[in-house]
């Protein structure tokens, strides 16, 4: 017995200096790939954050520190000569207005909308519903260049060129919205919505008083990308507007470059004013956007 227990308490520590190595190369991979993990991430932001700084400090630069070699991030010399010109010879308030207005009330449209139907699709049948949901999904994969031209001829017949519904209009309903809106809203227990029939609310009103406040998080993400679009959008202004009085802030400032006059100073003055709002937007509701992809996420 004495030399069987000698044996196995041999074969025991035998096991434990074997595995002992092995745990500590188990414990260090974790800590190697944090580390490596965090480096790329580190690059990424980075090499995302980097123009944008460099952007946002040439905009107080002047013109020969702009091209000076070598290149500096940070400002040899502060001049706001770029921004005072900017507002004095062009109507740039007047943009960020124009791009506000579209932005704003053609996000509460988009919104509104397409809660509407999606809400009509999810929880009503009518006739012709299946097909028309189809032709729904088949117009995503259409470019919407194609859809330029009969857009453009619909404006004309109107006489909508160089006014606010002309610019917020063709943008106010998507298929993408509605798609989005009708699958937030198919989790809704059809037996709340019969309780609010029985209390007497009317299908707008259950809409409003019980649809809405469930799908929250999915219009939080449908209005701000909707709202960054609207923002971000420089090709329809371009076609639907020729007064200046009228332009977007994109449009603005593609229009500060001429044939011959390369004024990068004001061009990149007026590109730091038109990304603020979009990072302030972000930044304010970056919690409801999160929560609203990660709920479709998880669906």
């Amino acid at each position: 017995m004495a030399v069987i227990h000698k044996a196995i308490s041999k074969a025991s520590a035998r096991t434990q200096a074997d595995t002992a190595p092995m745990a500590g190369t188990k414990r260090r991979w974790p800590v190697v790939s944090f580390v490596i993990v965090n480096v790329l991430l580190l690059i990424g932001v980075l090499v995302e954050v980097l123009p944008y700084l460099y952007m946002a400090f040439s905009a107080f630069k002047s013109n020969s520190e702009i091209f000076g070699v070598p290149l500096t991030l940070w400002p040899r010399t502060w001049t706001f000569t770029n921004m005072v010109q900017l507002f004095d010879g062009f109507p740039v308030a007047r943009w960020m207005l124009n791009t506000a207005i579209v932005a704003v009330v053609g996000t509460f449209l988009a919104v509104m909308l397409a809660s509407l139907a999606g809400f009509a699709f999810a929880k009503h049948d009518f006739r012709f519903k299946t097909p028309l949901l189809f032709l729904m999904l088949a117009t995503i994969l259409l470019p919407s260049q194609v859809l330029l031209v009969p857009q453009f001829q619909i404006m004309r017949t109107l006489d909508w060129f160089n006014t606010y519904q002309g610019l917020i209009i063709p943008r106010a309903v998507t298929a993408f919205g509605i798609i989005l809106m009708r699958q937030y809203t198919l989790s809704i227990p059809n037996e709340l919505l019969d309780a609010a029939r029985v209390d007497g609310a009317t299908e707008f009103g259950i809409w409003w008083r019980v649809v809405v406040p469930l799908v929250r998080p999915g219009l939080a993400v449908l209005g701000i990308l909707t709202f960054l679009g609207l923002w971000n959008d420089y090709f329809w202004p371009l076609i639907i507007t020729t007064n200046p009085k009228m332009f977007v802030m994109n449009l603005g400032i593609s229009s500060l470059i001429g044939p011959y006059d390369f004024r990068y100073g004001m061009l990149l003055s007026g590109a730091l004013l038109a990304s603020l709002p979009v990072i302030l937007v972000f930044i304010f509701f970056q919690k409801q956007f999160v929560a609203g992809l990660t709920r479709g996420a998880l669906k």
